[in-house]
């Protein structure tokens, strides 16, 4: 069996030509969707990211603006910009870009977006809202593995998944969002025992551990789904995720590559998720 790819770069283009569209219409009703994006400090990997959704929103017509500050910025300095940008009826979603320098609370931020700007999903309503089934803005890398199995048609309905990795950003709303599909979720984590065995019995396997080739071919049931969210630079400085892709994908029945799998997803919810939060404001 050779496993057929997830083409998020494929999808991700598709869904941006379509927001175009309605970003167009909006427009027209005088209504400019825009996207404030703060980074404190320097981190070169979340540099990438930001010029890749600021990319990905002016394609669309999304006005994009960057708060880029220093790493010596307080938490209470980085609040009161939240708050400013909050009151700005102009602006339809906030994003911080994490990780932030240790001195600052990052809950605290995540906390003090407006959940109607919130378009990363981060903060408690709309994490809380996600788990009772309530519409919300769906934190991007989930939502974008949600869209992808959705496009390629995989029933999720009665399998089961497994997720390796717990955290906030991708673990916890994984898990709400397979479960409101009805599948039968397993969370897997450091301290999780026999985990090759728990693996080996998922007909849906999410690896985000953050652990290049971590999930190797052995662990992944024959004819399984493959999604991995990881994105590891090797020290020859090839890029490769979580999953040892040349085992997984002599099993898998589909499988997502990295680069060009969940990343352009994960950016083209974000869009989305602008583009909705600015169709509220216009209600």
């Amino acid at each position: 069996m050779t496993a057929q790819i997830l083409d998020g770069k494929e999808l991700s283009k598709k869904i941006k030509e379509n927001l175009k569209l309605e970003v167009d219409k909006l427009k027209e009703n005088g209504i400019t969707p825009k996207l404030a994006v703060i980074m404190v400090g320097d981190n070169s990997a979340s540099a990438v990211y930001v010029k890749n959704k600021s990319n990905a929103c002016k394609k669309v017509g999304i006005e994009f603006e960057e708060f880029l500050l220093p790493t010596e910025t307080t938490e209470d300095e980085l609040i009161k910009l939240i708050e400013k940008l909050n009151a700005n009826s102009n602006i339809d979603g906030i994003l911080l870009q994490s990780p932030v320098p240790h001195h600052i609370n990052i809950n605290r931020a995540f906390e003090t977006i407006l959940p109607s700007k919130d378009v990363d999903g981060f903060n408690a309503v709309n994490v809380g809202n996600l788990t009772i089934g309530r519409d919300c803005f769906v934190s991007c890398t989930p939502y974008g593995v949600m869209r992808m199995l959705e496009e390629y048609n995989i029933d999720i309905a009665g399998k089961t998944a497994v997720v390796i990795g717990r955290s906030n950003i991708v673990g916890k709303p994984m898990l709400q969002c397979l479960l409101s599909k009805d599948a039968t979720v397993t969370i897997c984590h450091s301290k999780t025992k026999n985990l090759e065995e728990v693996v080996s019995k998922a007909d849906i396997v999410i690896a985000a551990i953050g652990k290049p080739n971590f999930v190797t071919g052995n662990m992944i049931k024959e004819g399984a789904v493959v999604i991995d969210v990881g994105i590891n630079r090797l020290e020859d400085g090839k890029l490769c995720g979580d999953v040892n892709y040349e085992e997984a994908s002599s099993k898998a029945s589909y499988i997502t590559p990295v680069p060009g799998g969940v990343g352009p997803m994960t950016v083209a919810m974000l869009v989305e998720n602008v583009v909705k939060a600015a169709k509220q404001r216009k209600q």
